[in-house]
């Protein structure tokens, strides 16, 4: 493949990390050379925009007026440390689902592992990071190949909790916490009893602008909602030569972040046209010609602050695209990751993501969470008795009942 297709590709890395938010233009704030990215590395990163933009349009189209914000980077690659414990048709659906039914397993794993070298070393200016880890029942036996496979290529952090110990749940989102600084203090509620293990993905993002808004230029305006109403907002304010794009569909422009390596593309919808007609004609292919047009041009950029926090439980999104075995306590397979008499299935994946937009710059965080589930375990049981019970005293060798009663309310009187 020639280098110039080579560098094509690399344009969409970054709009893989936030859902098309950012983005990679040649020009003269990106002179040094990347190095470049493998055949393998190509064919992951086109896999992880088709599964991206995909993911997006289904969350975007029905969800009616209420903000979306993912990081496909994150979904993606949570589900790709769960695949290395999937077999069978599990695997084949969740492959097909993820846009990765091109690559080999060992393929997929050291395309992943060199992603991460290079998102995280691309751009000094940027702090970009991305952590994983591997949270599982201290007293079952899982298959070690899947353990030692995802600390090499995802740089895993694993670690088996006794998940009856409240503090579990702590030292799980007291991670979270910490890699996305604080952003996303939480993912997971609650661990409960058939639940055997957790995969989980964070990155943080934070980017200076690399021509930033005067904050003295920032003035109180309105915004139009899409259902008529208008709402405040602070429009920020800046007059430049912007990298910038207008066609018969859209007006479009790109902000770079420190030495130009990660950007923002701000895409309008022209004519009046309703932004969710945009997303349903929206794919890989027409972002890459867009984000492949933009030129030079002064022009003035009126572009609102904002910030917000989002959460998604994603079984049913990602049932709809194809992975739905993954979730069926009878059919799923993940014979790959325990081997043990109880039957593995993913019970939930979850994402969570914040994003603030001001004068300097923007900060973002996402996290997801893969958790992995028993049908049964052996002939093991649980039985919590938190609501209403009746209870026997009772001679054994006779059986005479000595007392019975019914518990509404176990009072402690002294």
């Amino acid at each position: 493949m020639k280098s110039k297709t080579l560098k094509k590709f690399v344009i969409l890395i970054a709009f893989v990390l936030f859902g098309g938010a950012c983005v990679r233009v040649a020009d003269p704030l990106t002179a040094i050379e990347k190095r470049q990215l493998n055949t393998a590395e190509i064919e992951l990163v086109s896999s992880d925009n088709r599964f991206g933009v995909k993911t997006f349009k289904n969350m975007a189209l029905s969800a009616g007026d209420s903000n979306v914000f993912i990081s496909p980077l994150s979904i993606s690659m949570a589900l790709g440390m769960t695949l290395n414990g999937a077999a069978g048709e599990t695997r084949i659906a969740m492959k097909e689902t993820l846009e990765l039914h091109s690559l080999t397993q060992q393929k997929i794993n050291e395309s992943y592992l060199s992603l991460i070298t290079l998102l995280t070393q691309l751009d000094p200016k940027v702090i970009f990071k991305i952590a994983n880890s591997i949270w599982y029942r201290d007293y079952i036996s899982f298959k070690q190949e899947f353990i030692n496979t995802n600390k090499h290529y995802f740089n895993a952090h694993t670690q088996s909790l006794n998940f009856g110990d409240p503090l579990s749940l702590v030292t799980i989102n007291q991670w979270v916490s910490d890699n996305t600084h604080g952003k996303i203090p939480k993912i997971i509620n609650q661990i409960n009893p058939d639940d055997i293990m957790f995969l989980i993905n964070a990155i943080y993002f934070k980017g200076i602008w690399t021509y930033r808004f005067k904050p003295e230029l920032t003035q109180q305006s309105n915004f139009n909602h899409p259902n008529g109403n208008s709402v405040p907002c602070q429009l920020m304010h800046q007059e430049r030569v912007f990298s910038y794009l207008k066609n018969e569909e859209i007006q479009a422009i790109n902000l770079p972040y420190g030495d130009g390596d990660f950007r923002m593309a701000i895409i309008l919808p022209e004519n009046q046209t309703p932004i969710n007609t945009i997303i349903q004609n929206m794919s890989d292919e027409q972002l890459y010609i867009w984000l492949n047009s933009f030129h030079d041009q002064k022009g003035i950029l009126e572009f609102p602050k904002f910030k917000f926090a989002y959460e998604k439980r994603l079984n049913h999104v990602l049932s709809k695209l194809g992975m739905a075995i993954a979730f069926d306590q009878e059919r799923a397979d993940f014979t790959n990751l325990y081997d043990g008499s109880g039957k593995a299935y993913i019970s939930e994946v979850k994402h969570k993501s914040f994003i603030q937009v001001d004068e300097e710059g923007t900060e973002a965080a996402a996290a997801t969470s893969v958790t992995i589930s028993f049908t049964s375990v052996g002939d093991e049981f649980y039985m919590r008795v938190d609501r209403p019970f009746i209870f026997i005293l009772y001679d054994n060798h006779s059986k005479t009942i000595l007392f019975i009663g019914k518990i509404n309310e176990p009072i402690w009187e002294n």
